[in-house]
């Protein structure tokens, strides 16, 4: 099933089951996806029985699936897009053999067409590609394989950067704060089976296609992740509760072909440049620029929407 949600002048506003078709919606047996996600195991079934669609679905109304979070947890699994950024932020840390996670701004998430406000074009917008899951609540220490079946949901997500912050911080020896503005997501959150045999050992196994301006930017796809996403749950619970609503990111989608598929994110764009130029030429969006995502199957199916977000002043 495809769960979406509309604007009702609430902060967190109304949830609807969305249609095959992506054009009409049924409303949820409760008022948020918050809740739902609470209540899974009762609510779900309900959810899954929807099959008269009455409402016409309005694209302008749409909402982030999940317009705030209780978590929201970024990793970094994809290893050609981490080799890339340490060169470009000139971070020399040592491996290590665990995910590699950040804790984001959660209180709130873009809707999929919402302009997004940044305070200067010098602090180098960026914007990130990337698959996450929303979980119930899970137990601190949950093996990974027992962490499948805590992952209720899969969503597609731009994780803006502000790049000109992100080294500084990350050299500091503390977290992103300043770097990691919100998050956009697109419209619809997915049940794992929605994705078919795409979805693969706590995989998302679809391309993300990326256009900035109009301009088809990557298409790189989502299975090449260095850990799984039940594996991401896994270390996030391992010394905490995890609240349902909890939202787990891969970190921008990454292939080692780079080179042919493109990426999905501008930075990595200019470490390529680096390698193979010995400087970068990309520069980072502007204000008025645009980034389309769109998750993309075999069968050229989006079951997540598409995210069309336009960077505005703040």
């Amino acid at each position: 099933m495809r769960l979406a949600t509309l604007r009702d002048g609430t902060k967190d506003g109304r949830l609807v089951v969305v249609s095959a078709d992506g054009t009409a919606c049924a409303p949820a047996p409760v008022k948020t996806l918050q809740e739902a996600l609470e209540r899974w195991d009762e609510v779900a079934p309900q959810l899954a029985a929807a099959t008269n669609f009455p409402e016409p679905l309005d694209a302008s109304q749409l909402m982030a699936p999940l317009p705030r979070a209780w978590q929201w947890l970024d990793g970094s699994v994809y290893s050609s897009h981490g080799a890339l950024m340490d060169k470009v932020l000139g971070v020399d840390k040592p491996p290590v053999s665990w995910p590699l996670m950040y804790q984001g701004v959660s209180d709130k998430f873009y809707g999929p067409t919402d302009d997004v406000r940044m305070p200067d074009e010098a602090l180098q917008i960026d914007f990130e590609g990337e698959f996450g899951v929303i979980v119930d609540a899970v137990p601190m220490g949950t093996s990974a394989e027992d962490c499948k079946q805590h992952i209720r949901l899969v969503v597609q997500i731009n994780d803006w950067s502000l790049r000109a912050l992100a080294g500084p911080e990350m050299k500091s020896g503390f977290g992103w704060v300043q770097a990691k503005p919100p998050c956009t997501m697109a419209p619809f959150a997915i049940t794992p089976d929605e994705l078919g045999d795409e979805w693969r050992d706590g995989r998302c196994c679809a391309d993300l296609l990326v256009d900035w301006n109009g301009k088809r930017f990557g298409a790189a796809n989502g299975e090449p992740m260095g850990y799984g996403f039940h594996e991401l749950v896994a270390h996030a619970a391992r010394t905490r509760d995890l609240v349902a609503g909890t939202v787990i990111g891969s970190g921008t989608v990454s292939n080692e072909n780079f080179r042919e598929c493109g990426s999905s994110c501008i930075a990595e764009r200019r470490g390529i440049e680096i390698v193979d130029e010995g400087a970068p030429k990309t520069d980072f969006m502007k204000f008025g620029d645009t980034v389309r995502m769109q998750g993309t199957l075999r069968d050229g199916r989006a079951p997540f929407g598409a995210i069309e977000a336009r960077v505005v002043k703040a």
